[in-house]
């Protein structure tokens, strides 16, 4: 097995909406804010080359989608999936499988993308089959009125018209469960949208989560430090305060997927609670 992270180009988002009831006094401390109160945010996805497989995770923004859109979301750099994959030397094509946390349009825009005459949609990674689960897929289609602006259907529905769709295997209300079919096991969380998916992922003696929405950025480590974005907020609390503890009792190595500026973190306990230990580059620990 060897893993690569894989940049799908950063955005920013408002930094109050990131940081719930947490003041900006607070918050800016570690994720300081623009003059519009936008904070920088990334989508890092991470690629699972494990024998003849080759495994995204998360496909970021994508590019379809209007102007207008993309004006909310100050794109930002010159990052994308596919010069991304070129520097490892392969090609959107060679994609066996594309696993997606969750349905939010940051997480799976790049999964979809325009047809050739931009009549029509169709899937980005032509070879691949894409995973979700069936009670996440169910929440996402017919989704209710806080998420629905997040729950884009040109970027979901597409996956099942073309028969390239998967579900996991998962007993009823089983929180943490093995992916046979992808080789890593999964941590099932409701409290940011319903069955978001963590990949708990061995690799060279160490476990690598990531951490998609479960933990957006370093500067959210503290327990209170909720998005504005979560439907369930008072859910999110106790599992990410069990996460955290599991993390720092085990030496969890997390990968950020939003986080712009840390690609890895580890953590440790304090007298205050879980915080952050150290910081890393992907290349630190793994080349």
């Amino acid at each position: 097995m060897k893993l690569y992270p894989i940049e799908a180009g950063n955005f920013k988002l408002d930094g109050g909406a990131m940081f719930g009831v947490v003041p900006k006094s607070l918050w800016s401390r570690t994720n300081p804010a623009d003059a519009n109160n936008m904070i920088d945010i990334g989508a890092r996805c991470l690629l699972i080359e494990d024998g003849d497989k080759l495994i995204l995770i998360d496909t970021g923004l994508g590019d379809k989608q209007s102007e207008k859109f993309f004006s909310y979301y100050y794109q930002w750099g010159d990052d994308s999936i596919d010069k991304s994959l070129k520097k490892y030397g392969f090609h959107r094509d060679d994609i066996t499988d594309v696993f997606m946390t969750h349905l939010h349009f940051d997480h799976c825009g790049g999964s979809i993308q325009w047809n050739k005459d931009r009549t029509g949609y169709e899937p980005a990674f032509k070879n691949a089959r894409f995973w979700s689960n069936e009670e996440h897929w169910k929440w996402a289609t017919v989704p209710n009125a806080r998420e629905k602006a997040s729950f884009l259907k040109e970027n979901i529905i597409p996956m099942q018209e073309s028969g390239q769709l998967h579900f996991l295997d998962r007993k009823k209300d089983e929180k943490y469960a093995a992916a046979p079919d992808l080789g890593f096991d999964v941590l099932y969380v409701d409290g940011h949208t319903d069955k978001q998916m963590i990949p708990h992922i061995k690799y060279k003696g160490k476990t690598l989560v990531f951490m998609a929405d479960l933990l957006p950025t370093a500067g959210h480590i503290p327990l209170p430090y909720v998005m504005g974005y979560d439907t369930r907020p008072l859910l999110t609390l106790p599992e990410k305060d069990a996460f955290l503890k599991k993390a720092a009792d085990e030496d969890f190595y997390l990968f950020m997927e939003h986080d712009a500026h840390n690609e890895i973190i580890t953590l440790k306990h304090t007298e205050k609670g879980v915080r952050l230990n150290k910081t890393f580059t992907f290349n630190e620990i793994f080349n």
